[in-house]
């Protein structure tokens, strides 16, 4: 599933063309994905100005005039194509191919900006992803954001915050950092790589980091530090490499992932002098990747 850089990547791709332009029509070409579209949908969204592009989490949210939102998210296998001129792009490559095939097509924004008549094609194949509507002033509350903890990305992210969350949790600390209640929008891969950065143990007991007073260790601190720049990192990769995405062949240069510990089972650990090699285990049903002798 795509994680937290992924969709800001995806973001940034997105705005230049869909900041600013009027939606001329929202051709929806089945009645669901994951869960019904809204009754309203096309009738809502056709005609109004996007305002702006923001994120939360792994929610991409589109901001129209009138103080609707649209709520997308990209599920497993969905991915937005922008077709203007001759040249279409796919915002924000992600870690596994996203799919191309026409038929998996499901919703078209036919948009009128500066640049001229753009479309914004959602494609998802296994159809995981969603799109919603929301009151920009009720979305807080909304069922897919009041539960949601801090972003990773904002300064509320800090040692003291994590600590309060993790004081007396015998859970492991993979798990603790997966709880969207804790942190939102973080997500497995990112997980193990702060995990690997702070050379903390995925099975370590999340409360171990917190003292008998309520504050934070200082394995705590340095791993809220290696939180924040993993995912400022991988933004940063993605971001850059926007700039100058469209190749002379029409293909895109996004951010191809370089990952230190994720998916390199077998392979020898890239802490200097650990000499370790690159473990898998399973939690709670998903891969985890560390290093059993640097990560304590």
């Amino acid at each position: 599933m795509p994680e937290l850089p992924e969709v800001e990547t995806v973001k940034r791709g997105l705005a230049p063309t869909m900041e600013g332009a009027f939606i001329v029509n929202a051709e929806l070409r089945r009645p669901d994905l994951r869960f019904p579209f809204p009754a309203n949908f096309t009738a809502t969204v056709t005609g109004q100005r996007i305002v702006s592009l923001s994120r939360r989490a792994k929610y991409l949210m589109i901001d129209l005039e009138a103080g609707d939102v649209i709520i997308a998210h990209l599920g497993m296998s969905g991915s937005f194509r922008i077709e203007q001129g001759a040249l279409p792009a796919t915002p924000g490559e992600l870690h596994h191919p996203r799919g191309k095939d026409e038929k998996h097509d499901h919703v078209i924004f036919h948009l009128e900006g500066a640049a001229g008549p753009a479309r914004v094609i959602y494609n998802d194949p296994r159809r995981f992803g969603f799109m919603d509507l929301a009151r920009r002033d009720t979305v807080a509350a909304h069922a897919f954001f009041r539960a949601l903890g801090e972003e990773p990305t904002g300064n509320a992210l800090d040692a003291a915050y994590l600590a309060g969350r993790f004081a007396g949790k015998a859970q492991p600390l993979k798990a603790a950092l997966l709880d969207q209640k804790n942190i939102a929008g973080l997500g497995n891969i990112y997980v193990c790589e702060a995990l690997w950065r702070s050379r903390l143990s995925p099975l370590k007991p999340a409360g171990a980091l917190v003292d008998s007073q309520g504050g934070a260790k200082p394995e705590l601190q340095g791993l809220t530090v290696a939180i924040r720049e993993v995912i400022a990192d991988a933004i940063a990769a993605g971001g850059s490499s926007l700039k100058d995405h469209i190749q002379a062949d029409g293909s895109l240069g996004y951010f191809q992932h370089s990952f230190s510990v994720y998916d390199r089972e077998g392979e020898a650990c890239r802490t200097p002098g650990c000499g370790g090699t690159v473990a898998r285990i399973v939690q709670a049903g998903r891969s985890t990747f560390h290093c059993p002798r640097c990560q304590k």
